[in-house]
């Protein structure tokens, strides 16, 4: 689902204009960033919460060379899905069985044509 979507199904959930519906998603949106940016969580009952944390430096190491690297600080942006988002998503994907890969099996090579023996003339 995009923005577009969004704007949809607020035209058909409630009858407004479609200037208005636009209007609404984007201030919903705008008011998410702007507490997000002002570090304020979003809490929204049942859906979940949406956090800024910040990340301190650290020394991570590189695992192709196993040198050390400096991360630097940073400030990360999380969202913190409700117990009844969760249980909702994971009722759903019960009812299917998980799809599986079946593992590769090798390759077989085959045999290669038994030879004939070239005689004249055609053979019955």
């Amino acid at each position: 689902m995009n923005k577009v979507d969004l704007i949809r199904s607020a035209l058909e959930r409630v009858e407004l204009k479609r200037a208005d519906a636009v209007a609404l998603v984007d201030g919903i949106f705008e008011d998410i960033t702007n507490s997000c940016i002002s570090g304020e969580p979003v809490k929204i009952p049942g859906f979940g919460q949406f956090k800024v944390r910040d990340r301190a430096a650290r020394i991570a190491r590189n695992p192709a060379t196993g040198e050390p690297v400096k991360v630097p600080a940073k400030r990360v942006f999380k969202f913190l899905p409700a117990k009844a988002l969760k249980e909702a998503v994971m009722s759903k994907r019960r009812g299917k069985a998980p799809a599986r890969k079946k593992a590769a099996k090798p390759a077989r090579r085959k045999a290669a044509p038994a030879r004939r023996a070239k005689r004249g003339g055609r053979r019955r």
